[in-house]
């Protein structure tokens, strides 16, 4: 689908639907790119009113060193969809910072009703000082960096947001991370990676247990292959052509676009019964689509966790059609 279109088919499909969400108020700490800003959205669609942040705007970049997503057009796609979107440059490492937007919100709504934690920033750091090194060979710098924003972050938003969350009636506290409870069983290819991307799981873990008494929910979630614009930069592809990178990378055949994960947290959101079902968990985009009958933009429901454990792993025969 060219870009074009499917930012068509985001912004217009909800057209006389439904909006579960109506009245809600969210937070998508993270929401300039990738699946962030497709929550965002699709929290949006459902009518809720979703303060977006980042760290990079109209004016200023953040390290990640991207300049075409900024919080500001995520804001408008928010809105475009169908609800709200109100965008708040923040810095997640900044308590005071942090403080102030929680402070902000609560004057503006008196309340917080979903808080998604999908804090990162970190890709950068990935191939040159990461992966394929121990991690006494990894720039330390770089590793306690990968800590900052994969860890600190998610902690310090938490613990400033968590008392205006609980004043609803159902609070829900989502954690976007990488990989599952069970996926991440496999050691994450670097020690300070491995660390950023399991620490969210067991953030939505304690927090479940914290948040039960208020009627709340906590639940990591991951994404599969996820086509972000960062993956697809790195192939050299667009969303319309992003099937020309399988050449290059066969598993990209399994990739999903943000809005999977987004559509199915979209629908969790809208669960009466999200807490007895998920409440300290962590699920996957494909596991929560099949709950929902949630599909991906074009249709299909890839479920990657799946194909690597079967296939990459496991030496199963299998493609990665026999999984979307």
């Amino acid at each position: 689908m060219h870009r074009d279109a499917m930012d068509k088919d985001i912004n217009t499909q909800g057209i006389g639907r439904e909006v579960p969400l109506a009245g809600q108020i969210a937070l998508v700490a993270g929401a300039t790119r990738g699946a962030g800003r497709a929550l965002a959205v699709e929290l949006g669609r459902a009518g809720a009113t979703v303060y977006v942040t980042g760290r990079t705007t109209r004016e200023r970049a953040s390290e990640v060193g991207r300049t075409t997503e900024t919080i500001e057009e995520t804001a408008e796609l928010v809105t475009a969809a169908g609800g709200t979107g109100i965008a708040v440059p923040t810095d997640h490492l900044d308590v005071d910072q942090v403080r102030a937007l929680v402070e902000r919100i609560d004057r503006e709504q008196r309340r917080l009703d979903i808080l998604v934690n999908d804090l990162w920033g970190g890709e950068h750091l990935l191939i040159d000082s990461v992966f394929g090194k121990k991690s006494w060979e990894t720039p330390l710098a770089d590793g306690l960096r990968i800590l900052e924003l994969g860890v600190r972050s998610h902690v310090i938003t938490a613990a400033l947001a968590l008392p205006l969350l609980v004043r609803s009636d159902a609070p829900l506290h989502v954690e976007v991370t990488d990989g599952t409870a069970v996926s991440n069983r496999r050691y994450r290819e670097n020690l300070y990676y491995d660390l950023a991307k399991n620490a969210p799981i067991r953030i939505a873990f304690g927090l479940g247990e914290e948040l039960a008494e208020y009627g709340g929910t906590a639940v990591a979630v991951t994404p599969g292959f996820l086509r972000s614009e960062q993956m697809l930069t790195h192939f050299g592809v667009a969303e319309e052509n992003w099937r020309d990178a399988v050449a290059r990378e066969p598993d990209f055949a399994i990739a999903e676009s943000p809005h999977y994960l987004a559509r199915a947290v979209a629908a969790l959101a809208a669960d009466p019964d999200r807490a007895a079902r998920w409440n300290g968990k962590s699920a996957s985009s494909a596991e929560l689509a099949r709950t929902y009958g949630v599909r991906d933009v074009d249709g299909s429901r890839p479920d990657a966790w799946a194909y690597f454990e079967d296939v990459r792993y496991g030496g199963k025969d299998g493609l990665p059609d026999d999984y979307r």
